[in-house]
């Protein structure tokens, strides 16, 4: 009964994780660019499987 409201979207998981990856890149955008960029680059190969999802 309580499985019954989990999503179990992954394009929704991805959209999250992806929001969480670009606010992440932002916090470190002011203390450690090259950790920023990484973030900002993973942050990307999931919006690429998002579009890949259709």
């Amino acid at each position: 009964m309580f499985g019954l409201f989990k999503s179990k979207d992954p394009k929704k998981k991805l959209e999250k994780k992806y929001k969480a990856l670009l606010e992440e890149s932002y916090r470190l955008s002011s203390t450690d660019r090259k950790a920023s960029d990484a973030k900002q680059a993973e942050a990307e190969a999931v919006l690429k499987e998002i579009e890949g999802l259709g």
